[in-house]
């Protein structure tokens, strides 16, 4: 089966580490039996700069035709006086709407190589191992009415509203739980249901869903707890659920757990499973075109994309134990350096994964 894969690279250090997961597709195509095709297109500051737009009209249509989309970063110091509508951001924001990729998978694991790059002591992240499951097209982010404004007094003032329905709640709860089924059968709910109506509302909704999945144990944390307990004993959670907000940003968090952001991938899908995979760490426009960029979340973006998309299960394993043979050699990016370790530039970090996918 041939499996159509739209390649939007984006800004800053997407094109050159989308470069490095290209060499690992082609390897696959080469040596594995990958049947796929990929297409490219812009996206954020490159499709503004394209076609006045950062969701451009045939970028879309690629995406919304494609099995899969395998995205860089967006974002840049150029564009951040554009007015809000035309930011690179917006293109990002509107291609996760327009394929309603509702859910955010986000995994935090720590590779045992790395486990003396964490912020933390490494008995308290050792083995780490958790899935992030983030509302991604509602809450704060997209809800209405919104802007800035002047009252009456003189004094302006910025609005966001923060809504979410049952329907919305449901879906993303219904995915966390089959994720947990497939993990260690443990689930925690992270809200604000001591301060929000609407977090109260997805507390309960949560609850009924357990009904369904009597298999998971279901847990409820507040998020100011949450964030201290992923600092204090990360290892206690095995699957997270939350709102896009609080998801953001206990993701981000999480992902200092690991060593540098540089490692981490993600998984936006939608209702039947197709997705769109990237990096987290976003544009870094401060090292764009040094050449020192870390491949490895991108690469590892491909991984997921395989298992969760494309149905190659076994192709995404190959690559994962790729980066661990990578990273069992001590080979090491800028981000993730220590000493005694061997510091890469980024294209010999796709080369080394490429040569470990080849040498099995």
């Amino acid at each position: 089966m041939n499996h159509n894969i739209a390649i939007l690279p984006g800004d800053g250090i997407g094109p050159e580490i989308i470069a490095e997961a290209e060499k690992v597709l082609a390897g696959l195509q080469a040596d594995f039996g990958l049947s796929a095709t990929l297409e490219h297109a812009p996206i954020g500051g490159a499709g503004y700069e394209d076609s006045g737009t950062p969701l451009p009209d045939a970028t879309l249509a690629l995406a919304k035709t494609a099995d899969a989309v395998l995205l860089g970063a967006v974002g840049g110091p150029q564009w951040e006086q554009l007015d809000r509508p035309l930011r690179p951001e917006q293109g990002l924001l509107g291609l996760r709407t327009e394929l309603k990729l509702f859910s955010n998978l986000r995994p935090a694991v720590l590779f045992p190589q790395l486990a003396a790059a964490s912020s933390l002591k490494p008995e308290v992240v050792s083995g780490l191992d958790l899935m992030i499951v983030r509302e991604l097209t509602g809450g704060i982010y997209f809800g209405q009415p919104r802007g800035i404004r002047t009252r009456d007094d003189g004094q302006r003032e910025g609005f966001n509203t923060l809504v979410y329905s049952q329907g919305e709640i449901e879906r993303i709860g219904r995915s966390a739980f089959e994720i947990a089924r497939k993990r260690e059968h443990r689930l925690c709910s992270v809200d604000k249901a001591n301060v929000l109506e609407c977090s109260e509302l997805w507390r309960e909704v949560m609850n009924s869903l357990a009904d369904d999945y009597p298999d998971v144990e279901l847990s409820h944390m507040y998020v100011d707890n949450a964030a201290m307990q992923l600092v204090r004993e990360p290892r206690q959670f095995d699957v997270i659920v939350t709102t896009n907000m609080f998801g953001d940003i206990l993701s981000d968090a999480a992902a200092m757990l690991t060593g540098s952001i540089g490692m981490l991938p993600s998984a936006s899908l939608d209702s039947t499973g197709k997705g769109m995979y990237e990096p987290i760490h976003g544009s870094a426009p401060d090292i764009t075109g040094k050449g020192i960029a870390n491949p490895l979340a991108t690469i590892l973006s491909v991984a997921m994309m395989l298992r969760y998309s494309l149905d190659e299960p076994a192709l995404a394993e190959r690559i994962e134990r790729a980066v661990g043979k990578v990273l069992d050699n001590g080979l090491r990016t800028a981000d993730i350096a220590a000493e005694g370790s061997n510091t890469v530039s980024t294209s010999e970090m796709g080369d080394a994964v490429l040569a470990a996918l080849r040498n099995g």
